[in-house]
């Protein structure tokens, strides 16, 4: 402090027209504070050495967790790739599984519906020829005599058979007791 005042009396006296001369006790105190100097700048030095091996130390840890990480993340990435494929493979086989048990019921089913497909059409066939040859019997039946006009069967067989009588619409005679000819009569 002494010497900093004697070094600002000196600079304001160097202003005026008076030379400045510097005392014995100034000169001894700023070689005392040189003197201190030099370990102040050489440990502040070491400070930033280590601040700087501090700090490339942690460069390094993150920069190696980060190698960590990636190679945890590429392990993890291919086995769940391997567990995703085995999975769709099974996944797949059942599939198929399904598809194979469900084709075997269509094919039944359509086995099943093609014969009966089949069945219907020889119904149908069948049916047609009936149709036909009831057609044709009734035609028959119904055709018109040479004589003229359009007579039944009945008639056409009474005409062939002229001695014929009638028929009643009572059941011939049978042997029964009297009480049911009886009965039988008050019927016809």
């Amino acid at each position: 402090g002494e010497a900093g005042a004697d070094l600002f009396s000196c600079a304001f006296r160097s202003q005026g027209s008076s030379p400045c001369t510097a005392t014995s006790g100034a000169s001894r105190q700023l070689t005392v504070l040189e003197g201190k100097s030099v370990p102040y700048f050489s440990s502040l030095d070491s400070s930033i050495d280590t601040l700087k091996k501090r700090a490339q130390e942690l460069i390094e840890n993150i920069n190696e967790s980060r190698q960590k990480d990636h190679a945890f993340m590429t392990n993890f990435r291919d086995s769940l790739k391997i567990k995703v494929s085995d999975l769709a493979e099974k996944l797949e086989e059942r599939m198929y599984q399904i598809y194979n048990h469900h084709n075997k019921i269509i094919q039944e089913k359509l086995q099943q519906f093609t014969q009966k497909m089949a069945k219907i059409s020889h119904l149908e066939t069948e049916l047609k020829q009936v149709c036909h040859t009831v057609e044709t019997v009734y035609k028959d039946l119904y055709v018109q005599p040479e004589g003229g006009g359009r007579d039944g069967p009945a008639e056409s067989r009474r005409e062939q058979n002229p001695g014929t009588q009638p028929a009643s619409s009572c059941p011939p005679p049978q042997a029964t007791t009297s009480e049911e000819q009886a009965h039988r009569d008050s019927e016809c």
